[in-house]
């Protein structure tokens, strides 16, 4: 099973969408917590939306790469 290469095409688009959902999702999450600790509302998550989209874009620059390796 796990050498059919199939299977290793599905296991890559499953961790490239976990990896998209972290990189976006984490810095969000951790910026809403900081905000309710210090209550500095909406800074913390405007940052984490920011920081997510900086992560997203070398996100896709990698891929991009890679395809073009391929």
């Amino acid at each position: 099973m796990f050498d059919d290469p199939r299977f290793k095409k599905y296991l890559e688009y499953l961790s490239l969408g976990g990896e998209i959902a972290v990189s976006f999702s984490a810095p969000i999450l951790i910026g809403y917590f900081l905000d309710v600790r210090f209550e500095t509302s909406p800074w913390g998550v405007l940052s984490g939306v920011a920081i997510g989209m900086i992560l997203m874009i070398g996100m896709f620059i990698r891929l991009i790469k890679n395809v073009g390796e391929k």
